[in-house]
């Protein structure tokens, strides 16, 4: 009796995998990188068109964000085919299922858009972000107290190669920011800025360093607390937009640009005046401003600015991606005028880097960078990505053409 029990499972499970084997894909695509082991949806192909297929036979209506509607099929399935190629790169993405916005259960979840969503990638197709044969840094958490916030707090810090084993070496500091509605898990997964790091230091492209990734949150005890980027309104946005294909379809998909609201708070404050003697203390760091450099995108780029520009006593580089550009018109008045005295910033900041896709209206940053290289600032260097909007393969070439120009 055993025994034909057993042979009837082992025929189930022979059938099982038939019927998965024999199940069907669109010729010529392979499974989104960020599925979970084992899920073969989302697919996309080399031309960059995307595939989805979710199983909700009860439903009545079910959408991807940036998309629009997906078609029911017969077996419960709901699919859906990119009308056209999209754009290289990351691309967060919820589906909303009669309208409930949820993660897509088939692949990995990132933090973004204030929530926990999906992602899809169109493949770069090249290796600065992946992980190669070469020697690897850790990427630690640290927890802290915080007495202005009167919280504790959790930052990402990435130690590179031989860290642990040379415990003589000191090191100089990157302080690198996310963007509004992401958080200090931003750059660890969506950002890879590990494997970037990593790969960067074996090919001697960048000094060796340590990097410091912090939530970019923060309110004193009694305040309001930072308002999050998701509301009805940005929600039926994800509903209805269109996938980027083109610089115009792409101008209106562009990734939502957070609320002014999320630049209150304290977070710069708490960077110099807490932030930075935590790591200080804590790990083999070089503590002049020489070998203290920050960067940080769209909100972090902000971030960035507000610290450094404030803090030149303690900081000698910054990057700005997407993000911390001011006004032409106002260049003369901002930071104390500084951008108006070449010889003192020519002095004091060894570097200002300032990045933009070329498919989020690059202009503005542009014009920017080119005012303070007519006044006679120098170490400015501008970067654009080209074909990139608001996402997060700009800032992950950001940090590619940043990181190689510090601490030199």
């Amino acid at each position: 009796m055993k025994k034909n029990i057993f042979n009837l499972i082992a025929v189930l499970m022979i059938f099982s995998s038939m019927i998965v084997n024999a199940q069907s894909f669109p010729e010529g695509t392979f499974p989104n990188e960020h599925n979970l082991d084992g899920a073969q949806w989302p697919r996309v192909d080399e031309k960059g068109n995307t595939y989805f297929r979710v199983y909700a036979p009860d439903a009545k209506k079910v959408q991807i964000s940036f998309r629009g509607p997906m078609t029911r099929e017969d077996d419960g399935h709901w699919t859906y085919v990119s009308p056209q190629p999209e754009a290289v790169g990351f691309h967060y993405y919820q589906l909303i299922i009669d309208s409930v916005y949820v993660a897509d259960p088939a692949t990995k979840s990132y933090y973004g858009m204030s929530k926990w969503v999906s992602a899809i990638e169109i493949p770069e197709g090249l290796p600065y972000d992946k992980t190669q044969n070469v020697p690897h840094g850790e990427i630690r958490m640290k927890k802290y107290w915080s007495e202005m916030t009167q919280t504790w707090r959790m930052c990402y810090v990435y130690t590179p190669p031989q860290y642990d084993e040379d415990t003589e070496t000191r090191y100089p500091v990157l302080y690198l920011q996310h963007g509004g509605g992401e958080d200090e898990t931003g750059w660890v997964f969506q950002g890879r800025m590990g494997d970037i790091m990593d790969n960067l230091i074996a090919e001697k492209k960048a000094t060796p360093m340590i990097v410091v990734m912090d939530r970019g949150y923060a309110s004193l005890p009694g305040s309001q607390p930072t308002p999050r980027v998701d509301n009805p309104g940005m929600n039926a946005f994800l509903a209805g937009a269109s996938t980027p294909t083109s610089s115009e379809s792409r101008e209106r998909a562009e990734r939502p640009r957070p609320p002014r609201s999320m630049f209150r708070g304290v977070f710069p404050e708490l960077l110099v005046k807490e932030i930075v003697p935590m790591i200080d203390a804590s790990y083999r760091t070089k503590t002049d401003r020489e070998n203290r450099a920050m960067a940080g995108l769209s909100m972090g780029g902000g971030h960035t600015f507000q610290v450094v520009m404030n803090n030149l006593d303690k900081f000698a580089y910054l990057g700005g991606f997407s993000g911390g550009a001011g006004s032409v018109a106002q260049i003369d008045q901002m930071y104390d005028g500084i951008f108006a005295n070449p010889e003192k910033f020519n002095e004091q900041v060894k570097l200002m880097f300032l990045s933009i896709g070329s498919e989020e209206r690059p202009e503005r940053v542009k014009a920017f960078a080119d005012a303070l290289k007519n006044k006679g600032l120098q170490n400015i260097v501008y970067y654009e990505s080209e074909g990139t909007a608001h996402e997060w393969l700009t800032w992950r070439r950001s940090l590619r053409e940043f990181a190689p120009l510090l601490f030199k």
